[in-house]
């Protein structure tokens, strides 16, 4: 079957201009920022550097639906690989964020970020077969390959996700896909939050053909897909309101792109208006200022926006999801002086340092992303 395609473009031209950049900034000890459709630009730490660009770098280089296996270059539109694969019944199983319309393949893995799917079908990085990278030197690696095991010594193709661009310029991936779903039901219940945790924890133990879930201001709203007897099945057994259809396409695109009216309480120009990420066991309880969150990933992924005036502070916030059994992100806005993400821990730090001595000696890609120092 046809699949739309990217503009032909000369990849070894591309590539050759691509490794003289990389070259050149190690050999000055210039940072570079690598960069696609810069639609997540603002996660993590500032960027710094001499722009990457690697948009020109695009195109699919292979799809075989009966095999569940795309590969494209790092610069191609997720918009692009997603019409591809809906030809086919297909989709990129953990619903990826764009964030905007120049989101690019390589963006995505490099942010590790994942919508409603996430708890269960994988993160990202579970669904990484293969990838091509440019190191520090300028060398071009192959890691991986189009099945799932073709994995010896470290996983590289699954380190890439969520590293940011720390270890490498990502060139090319081999992402696994999935079928469609035949059907899908939402279903509203309203419950506080306590009851909500409880109910999520419940129905997660059980053979539901859950694909989403989402709590916010006294509502639930959990989403099945799957085969048709089944979602029936369910619907049947766990009662709620029905959501029309299109509605609930919208309301779960509004999450997975923060255009919900939740994430809208955090603009730019609202000092201290802060996105917290907390993850913590699905089990834990509720946490303090309840009513001022939005609870996803079956009570796993708990969103905060403290108010501004008389808010915990960034290390109150992180202590409250330590106490819980996790760690808290500085998703979006707030100060960044704080640190975006919660420190490792010295042995796993150490892990990391390792790595990206080996793949970028020089520390030119993406430097400080992750960690201001």
């Amino acid at each position: 079957m046809n699949h739309p395609q990217s503009p032909p473009i000369d990849a070894q031209a591309i590539l050759a201009a691509l490794r003289a950049q990389v070259v050149a900034a190690a050999e000055r000890g210039t940072p570079l920022e690598i960069r696609g459709g810069g639609t997540k630009a603002w996660y993590g730490q500032a960027p710094a550097g001499e722009r990457l660009d690697m948009r020109a770098y695009r195109g699919i280089v292979a799809y075989d639906p009966a095999e569940l296996v795309i590969t494209a270059r790092a610069g191609t539109p997720l918009a692009e690989i997603e019409a591809a694969l809906a030809l086919c019944g297909q989709l990129l199983p953990f619903e990826p964020p764009h964030y905007g319309p120049g989101a690019t393949l390589g963006g995505c893995i490099a942010a590790g970020l994942a919508g409603p799917r996430r708890p269960h079908v994988g993160a990202p990085r579970d669904f990484v077969l293969g990838a091509v990278i440019m190191n520090g030197r300028g060398q071009v690696l192959h890691f991986g390959g189009q099945v799932m095991k073709n994995v010896a010594g470290y996983d590289v193709s699954r380190v890439l996700a969520g590293a940011l661009g720390t270890l490498g310029v990502i060139l090319e991936l081999s992402i696994k896909v999935l079928p469609r779903p035949v059907a899908e039901a939402t279903l509203s219940f309203t419950m506080p939050q306590s009851e909500a945790l409880e109910r999520l924890n419940r129905w997660g133990g059980q053979p539901l053909p859950l694909s989403g879930s989402c709590w916010h201001a006294g509502e639930l709203r959990v989403r099945l897909a799957g085969a048709g007897a089944a979602v029936d099945a369910a619907r049947a057994a766990m009662g709620g309101i029905d959501v029309d259809a299109r509605a609930a396409v919208a309301f779960w695109t509004s999450l997975r792109e923060q255009t919900h009216p939740f994430f809208a309480r955090s603009p730019v120009s609202a000092p201290g208006a802060a996105l917290w990420r907390l993850s913590v066991p699905q089990t834990a309880a509720p946490l303090p200022h309840a009513q001022e969150q939005l609870i996803e990933w079956g009570g796993a992924q708990r969103w905060w926006i403290p108010t501004a005036e008389n808010g915990p502070s960034a290390g109150e916030i992180r202590e409250i999801a330590a106490a819980a059994g996790g760690h808290a992100t500085l998703f979006r806005h707030g100060d960044k002086a704080a640190g975006v993400f919660t420190p490792l821990p010295e042995a796993q730090h150490a892990i990391g340092e390792r790595l990206q001595q080996a793949f970028d000696p020089s520390r030119i890609f993406n430097r400080h992303r992750l960690y201001a120092a």
